[in-house]
């Protein structure tokens, strides 16, 4: 009885030892994975023997959030996976179903037929399908293209300075008598159509005589060619700017301008799953886009081949906008189309039913939230076209506001030298009149304000009344 309980005791150590021998050799094996992936900048660039880019930095991140080591294969066939008509799958999609790698990191867009082959993460960067442009394919010029350097708000303000300082002109005219010495017999020369005149020829840099005598009206004058010279400055430099990056403005801005010509081939990737998405759209644009590329047979091999000849010009190349956005960030010729359909993400794919799936879920979304993918894209996709970043946009109506406040100023003591000088006159006047000086100003600013016989000599107004 002994002997039975003691061989009993023994099987039981033996069992405990074996399992636990396993669970160790399992643990061991889990806790290196393999990791599939394949060459693409800048998710997966080679540097020496060592490989880097974005997914080799978010990878690092998950792993020391999960606690893992793991080792870094490319893919053999140099494909991301696509199903044949056997319903094997080829690729990193296809390693991991076979079980030769744990988990597939790269560019992996996610679609419903790899979901059901393997389990996807929730996405590490959100993507969408654009257009690949040269910048040389643009719009023709419009007819008020000239006004582009100014926003329309802009424009108002300087139409508002531009009648406030022709005014002002013509109201300084009159009121100060060292421009109209004698509003009796002397003919105002600053009308308010030649006010209007001159201050327009100031405008265009040219003269428009004659000027301004008084120190009131010299003020002004200055006041309003120094706004002018500024402002011609910024105009013309940004007219420049503009000019030099008009190509920016494409002509096919988007995907059913695209459509709607024949002068600009275009295709995309064959086998891809941008390809997949225009197959089998119900959109009748897209339909049409996806009709044309399988008549004309437009696909392209790869990536590379797709930047090149769009590099070439004279053709499109439709594709996922975050590669899309890298190829204008290291190509300065090229630009993408604003418009993005079809969002889609990339994720990380394991084997169906895999653990991994939730915990890797959970990490890339607490890299979100702290800003961590965010650093990342801009990291990988920093741009290397320094002249792009400089584009020229229309002049905010706040960009002048010290203009502005200069030519205000100009008018103000302009208007304030008139009353001043015309005060002065009264107080001469009234001590030869004696009156007070209020009469006299009231008197001269009513002679000088009132347009109908002001300009008229007194003699003739005389004559007028004895022949009535």
């Amino acid at each position: 009885m002994q002997i039975s309980r003691n061989k009993m005791l023994f099987g039981f150590f033996v069992l405990s030892f074996g399992i636990f021998l396993d669970m160790g050799i399992c643990a061991a094996v889990q806790s290196e994975l393999r990791i599939t992936t394949i060459k693409q900048e800048p998710y997966t660039i080679s540097k020496g023997t060592q490989l880097e880019g974005f997914c080799m930095d978010l990878l690092s991140e998950v792993a020391k959030k999960l606690g893992f080591k793991y080792r870094v294969q490319l893919v053999k066939d140099s494909s991301y996976g696509r199903q044949d008509d056997n319903g094997n799958w080829n690729g990193m999609i296809g390693e991991v179903v076979r079980g030769e790698a744990d988990l597939a990191i790269a560019p992996l867009t996610l679609t419903a037929a790899r979901e059901k082959a393997v389990g996807m993460t929730k996405p590490f960067m959100q993507t969408g399908i654009s257009i690949l442009l040269r910048k040389d394919i643009s719009e023709g010029s419009g007819f008020f293209d000239f006004l582009n350097p100014f926003t329309a708000e802009t424009w108002v303000g300087i139409l508002i300075a531009y009648l406030g300082t022709a005014a002002s002109i013509f109201i300084v005219a009159r009121i100060s008598p060292c421009e109209w010495s004698q509003p009796q017999s002397e003919q105002n020369r600053f009308s308010l159509v030649h006010s209007l005149w001159y201050t327009a020829g100031a405008l265009t840099l040219q003269g428009a005589g004659p000027h301004p005598k008084s120190l009131a009206g010299r003020v002004i004058c200055c006041s309003w060619w120094l706004f002018t010279v500024v402002l011609l400055a910024c105009y013309f430099s940004n007219l420049s700017s503009s000019k030099s990056s008009e190509s920016a403005q494409l002509m096919v801005k988007g995907f059913e301008d695209l459509a709607n010509q024949d002068t600009i081939e275009y295709g995309c990737l064959a086998g891809s799953s941008t390809l997949a998405f225009f197959k089998n759209s119900n959109n009748p644009v897209y339909r049409r886009i996806y009709e044309h590329m399988e008549r004309t047979k437009s696909f392209v091999s790869s990536m590379d081949e797709g930047v090149r000849r769009a590099k070439e010009g004279n053709f499109a190349f439709i594709g996922e906008s975050v590669s899309l956005d890298l190829a204008v960030a290291r190509h300065c010729e090229l630009v993408r189309a604003h418009e993005v359909i079809g969002m889609r993400g990339y994720s990380i794919a394991a084997a169906l039913g895999s653990p991994l799936i939730k915990n890797l879920s959970v990490a890339i979304l607490q890299l979100s939230e702290a800003g961590e993918l965010a650093y990342l894209r801009s990291k990988w996709w920093a741009s290397s076209c320094i002249a792009d970043k400089t584009k020229s946009s229309p002049v905010q109506l706040h960009s002048l506001k010290g203009m502005f406040l200069v030519l205000s100023l100009g008018l103000g003591l302009g208007a304030l030298l008139a009353v001043l000088e015309l005060t002065s006159k009264s107080r001469r006047g009234a001590a030869e009149q004696r009156k007070s000086c209020c009469t006299v100003l009231t008197e001269e600013l009513s002679l000088r304000l009132r347009t109908s016989n002001a300009s008229r000599p007194q003699e003739n107004v005389d004559k007028d009344k004895e022949k009535a």
